[in-house]
């Protein structure tokens, strides 16, 4: 995959998140139970956003499962949320060709060895992302509320309007 293309992807996973804890914040006082477990299953995306960024930094891991036992407030783990999408659009911008495709050895937080390279830790952490968003869609839609139109198509055309013109 091009260096340019991951580079979108991750500016793409920035405004998505951005959307949806726009309109979480919207939510009534009587969704406290559904709002807690949107908030949930972001914070285990979060979580997971970590464990692999210490795989491509090397730094320490803060986290030995994929999701923490206490639960966030939704502005707390937003403002946390918006730190890693920005180290990984960061690091995106500086990854080189060659070192996207270097296998990087891990432990998963179940113990488990893993071996994947750069560019598929990136890939797991979008597609991840995605999915998870689309849960949190879902959770939405089951209280009558239109979740955000989180589609890459989308933020291609919301974030370089010059793709509409013929």
């Amino acid at each position: 995959m091009s260096l340019s293309t991951l580079q979108s992807l991750f500016a793409y996973k920035a405004w998505a998140n951005s959307e949806l804890f726009k309109l979480l914040s919207t939510l009534p006082p009587n969704r406290a139970e559904q709002l807690h477990s949107c908030v949930r299953t972001l914070n285990h995306i979060y979580v997971v956003d970590r464990i692999f960024r210490s795989h491509l930094s090397g730094e320490p891991c803060l986290f030995d499962a994929t999701n923490t036992r206490d639960t966030p407030l939704l502005n707390q783990l937003q403002e946390d949320v918006n730190v890693t999408d920005a180290w990984y659009v960061n690091y995106v911008a500086e990854l080189t060709d060659s070192a996207q495709f270097e296998a990087l050895s891990f432990t998963f937080t179940d113990g488990d060895a893993g071996r994947m390279s750069r560019e598929e830790i990136l890939l797991h952490v979008i597609t991840h992302g995605g999915y998870h968003r689309g849960n949190v869609g879902e959770i939405l839609k089951s209280i009558s509320v239109s979740p955000p139109r989180d589609l890459y198509s989308k933020f291609l055309h919301v974030s370089e309007p010059t793709r509409r013109e013929a």
